[in-house]
């Protein structure tokens, strides 16, 4: 064991702490308050986004595959599904499975009341995983006799709210084209995505329903839904399958079709930068007073070993490896503060949100192993080397003054 080694277990474990102790104390509360809040911090956000793009994806998909033109309706131009192009696509690992679908607005009256919608028609091949998650009442559409399933809907909890709906309850819909169109249909089931651009807007019904009413030819469809293994992937799996479209066919992404949510997303980690950088500024400060009060509080002993012919470098170490036992002493109690509330709120959804701003109704929590441990060294790697600094004040302590300092 190291001469600074030695003295710094020396006075962590036997010394008495007069004056400084408080600081000590002040100095690695700091530091615990500073890890656990960066820690919930960077967890609350993985978290948002990581809700608020499954509630997306879950209705919209990954990618969609539209006719390339100038239409920028509710309504989708047709095209003739390629069975062939289907297969092609499929063949990219990361294309977990395409469905057709189509759009078309129409006007909703119920119980004295009317709300401008968007139908979108999809077929029996359709995964309702997600739907079935967030049904507020009923079931979802039963495709096994295709006649009773054009006359059945699903609508969000904010519409039936504004229209006094429910599950079982029939509704009128006038489809918006050159001879406008009614329909009486039935409530199927009522959904909450919590994404207000999507409740506000859609409801889910047959696709051959809207096939019909724009007297579509058979094989025709107003697009393609593409869901994909990784969401990571989306941008370079949006680009393969682009190349492989024919020239009448583009795809969008959920960045190009919401790109308000997703820019929301993209200010907070410029939030989660300023709070990071104020945290380990806050953390760092304490640790630099509480360093300078242990040095004052020690000029006596490093008048001593100056005068004994102890280098500067060996005495700051004592006082950078004391600094190191304290930062450790934060992080561990920063670690069971952070992930102990953390784990805590994604047990029990604790802390509620409004709705209505936030996209959900509690505060979602998703850890990383890599965001704990990065935020650790790097926590104790930056203190320790700005403590450098005020360490040097070793230096300018003379042995004859330190000594009758004391």
């Amino acid at each position: 064991m190291s001469f600074a080694r030695f003295i710094s277990s020396r006075i962590i474990l036997k010394s008495k702490r007069t004056f400084s102790k408080l600081i000590v104390r002040i100095a690695i509360i700091g530091i615990m308050l500073g890890l656990g809040v960066m820690i919930l911090s960077l967890a609350v956000i993985r978290g948002f986004k990581q809700e608020i793009r499954e509630k997306v994806r879950g209705f919209a998909g990954d990618i969609q595959i539209v006719k390339s033109d100038l239409n920028n309706s509710y309504e989708n131009s047709s095209f003739i599904s390629d069975a062939d192009l289907i297969t092609r696509l499929k063949a990219n690992r990361y294309v977990a499975a395409i469905n057709p679908y189509a759009t078309k607005p129409g006007i909703i009256k119920a119980n004295s009341e009317i709300e401008g919608v968007v139908m979108k028609g999809v077929d029996k091949n359709y995964d309702w995983k997600y739907i079935e998650k967030v049904l507020v009442a009923g079931t979802v559409i039963d495709f096994r006799d295709s006649a009773e399933a054009m006359k059945q809907v699903m609508i969000s909890q904010i519409t039936a709210n504004r229209l006094k709906l429910k599950a079982g309850d029939d509704l009128l819909i006038y489809f918006i084209q050159e001879t406008p169109r009614k329909r009486k249909l039935k409530i199927k089931g009522i959904f909450s995505i919590g994404v207000d651009e999507v409740d506000k807007t859609f409801i889910i019904g047959d696709i051959n329903l809207i096939k019909r009413l724009n007297d579509w030819n058979k094989g025709e469809i107003g697009g393609y839904e593409v869901r994909l293994t990784d969401f990571d992937k989306i941008n370079s799996t949006a680009d393969w399958i682009d190349n492989k479209l024919p020239i009448l066919l583009k795809s969008y992404t959920l960045f190009d079709n919401y790109p308000t949510i997703f820019e929301w997303l993209g200010l907070l980690d410029v939030n989660i930068i300023v709070m990071l950088v104020l945290m380990t500024a806050v953390a760092v400060i304490n640790m630099i007073s509480a360093l300078l009060i242990m040095i004052l509080e020690r000029t006596a002993m490093i008048g001593m070993f100056k005068a004994m012919g102890a280098r500067n470098w060996v005495i700051q170490k004592i006082f950078l490896y004391n600094a190191a036992y304290l930062i450790g002493i934060g992080l561990l109690l920063g670690n069971l503060l952070g992930l102990g509330v953390g784990y805590f709120q994604e047990s029990t959804h604790f802390f509620k949100l409004d709705p209505a701003s936030y996209y959900m109704t509690f505060v979602p929590i998703k850890f990383q192993l890599s965001d704990v441990l990065l935020l650790n060294i790097s926590t104790l790697i930056i203190c320790l080397l700005v403590l450098i600094i005020p360490s040097m004040l070793v230096s300018r302590i003379s042995p004859v003054r330190a000594i009758r300092f004391k």
